[in-house]
């Protein structure tokens, strides 16, 4: 490696993943899936230098193991099974599940493949090696780091000043600039005295656990995607039916932000009735206008009859302050407002933050996709799939199933 080691500790991972980890290993350790890295930057190009640090940087990462004091901390999470911390003590990432080369328009290519257990613990760590990677080789760091702690401390400043956004996270570890400067934005953030925004943890539970902070996250796309299109017997307009079946399964009334648009929010709304709208203590928005999906959630839940004021809405789409403090205000009164932002916090220079995803393309054989309130932000290697998908939420949505 010509860099440092990027990712140090297995628990340098979005907090999301031990909670679907968990479940995945309960209820469909026999699963086996494909992931896709994608960057959506048209101008970026990695090097060849660069795709060989990144290859040498993953081959690091699995060369790691959990550490007694890391399970440990794991282990007083309140919804983690002894019996998942078990197995996590055995657990390693394999560089034998990835295939890494440049054949790929930007010149970088990564799947992984195996079984969901394994292929789900290496999106993270790889999107934090490729951003860190393509930082340090492409520009100079140190201006970027510089620039990068100028806006850091005007964020700091417009927080106690212009802005308020009530209670907020980080959830920048898969795009951040560097091991660095997130944990640099954490341990500021901890510190400052603020005065109406409360910042309430990250979802990096290394930088959770380093700074006494509530590691953050429930589920993503790919549980829903997985739990629901990887079953041939399953209609994959359900998918948001089973993928919560599963959750109440495992957590009851633990754990419990669903995430709505894996396969539009209209129809998550079908399954999302009195049952599961008590138990799950509130929704996540990733996708589409927030304004109206907020308003959306507020009429689903005076409809069943349960207070608005008494569940979450979480907001993780894009998000910089500016947009946070417009939702807080629109919806402060009328429900409880959170906020996960991520790029905004953890990768903010003079330079554009790169725009790259690893995706769930395949889970058992079969494709699977999210079709979600914005055009563009699903990713699967088959349209016929995905028109089938569309063809099958339309069929429910048109005839009320």
């Amino acid at each position: 490696m010509k860099l440092n080691q990027i990712i140090t500790s297995l628990l340098e991972t979005d907090m999301y993943k031990f909670s679907m980890g968990e479940a995945i290993y309960h209820q469909f350790s026999d699963y086996k899936t494909t992931w896709t890295f994608k960057c959506r930057n048209t101008d970026v190009h990695f090097t060849a230098d660069m795709v060989q640090e990144i290859k040498e940087q993953i081959k690091a990462y699995c060369s790691l193991r959990f550490t007694e004091q890391e399970l440990d901390y794991l282990n007083r999470i309140t919804w983690i099974k002894g019996s998942y911390i078990d197995f996590l003590r055995l657990w390693q990432p394999r560089y034998e599940d990835f295939k890494i080369s440049d054949e790929a328009e930007c010149g970088l290519s990564i799947e992984t493949f195996g079984t969901w257990l394994n292929t789900s613990m290496y999106e993270i760590p790889t999107l934090a090696i490729v951003n860190e990677v393509y930082f340090r080789m492409a520009y100079d760091y140190k201006k970027l780091e510089a620039s990068f702690e100028k806006r850091l401390d005007e964020k700091l400043e417009a927080l106690n000043g212009t802005y308020c956004i009530g209670a907020f996270s980080e959830f920048g570890l898969r795009r951040r600039l560097s091991a660095q400067t997130q944990e640099l934005a954490v341990r500021k953030f901890s510190e400052a005295k603020l005065k109406e925004s409360v910042f309430v943890g990250t979802s990096n539970v290394y930088l959770a656990k380093k700074y006494h902070l509530k590691p953050v996250g429930t589920m993503a796309h790919e549980w829903i995607m997985c739990v629901g299109q990887g079953n041939h017997k399953h209609n994959p307009a359900y998918s948001n039916w089973y993928a919560l079946d599963a959750w109440v399964k495992e957590y009851g009334v633990l754990n419990g932000i669903a995430l709505t648009d894996a396969i539009t929010t209209d129809c998550f709304l079908r399954d999302f009735q009195l049952t599961y709208a008590t138990l799950f203590s509130g929704v996540r928005h990733d996708s589409g206008d927030p304004f109206e999906w907020g308003e959306k959630m507020i009429a689903h839940y005076e409809k069943l009859g349960i207070d608005p004021t008494s569940k979450t809405l979480l907001f993780s789409d894009a998000l910089d302050f500016e947009r946070a403090n417009a939702l807080y205000s629109y919806f402060n009164d009328r429900v409880k407002v959170a906020f996960g932002i991520g790029t905004y916090i953890s990768n903010d220079t003079d330079v554009p933050a790169l725009n790259i995803v690893m995706k769930t393309t395949a889970c058992n054989g079969m494709d699977v996709a999210k079709i979600s309130d914005t055009r563009g932000k699903g990713m699967c290697k088959n349209p016929d799939y995905v028109e089938y998908l569309q063809r099958c939420i339309n069929w429910r949505m048109e005839n009320g199933k």
